[in-house]
């Protein structure tokens, strides 16, 4: 655990596989999870309107096991967020980060 589900336009100017190595390293640097247990991945979306001058988007979700504090879920979007802001060098990009809990009581794997 963490799950990092990535969303983004298909027509970024940066590579994929840069965008999931810095979301991925990201969560290693914020100390809060066993990085073998990290798991990343994304999804290319052709189709999608945004409602502002931004010529595509970046959204991370991070589907994180409850319990974290507050705290800990602002540091891991801050450091997912800044790991975004590393990448785009200014192009008009709508950037998002959202923790969400997992309840484990009902989260099953194998």
């Amino acid at each position: 655990m963490p799950h990092l589900i990535i969303e983004h336009s298909a027509h970024l100017n940066i590579s994929v596989y840069e965008l999931v190595q810095a979301v991925h390293q990201g969560a290693e640097r914020t100390q809060l999870f066993d990085p073998a247990s990290i798991k990343t991945r994304a999804i290319a979306y052709n189709d999608y309107q945004l409602g502002s001058n931004h010529q595509g988007f970046i959204h991370v979700q991070a589907h994180i096991i409850a319990g974290r504090t507050v705290a800990q879920k602002q540091l891991l979007s801050e450091t997912l967020l800044k790991a975004l802001h590393s990448l785009v060098n200014g192009e008009q990009l709508h950037l998002s980060v959202h923790p969400y809990d997992l309840d484990p009581e009902i989260y099953r794997k194998n």
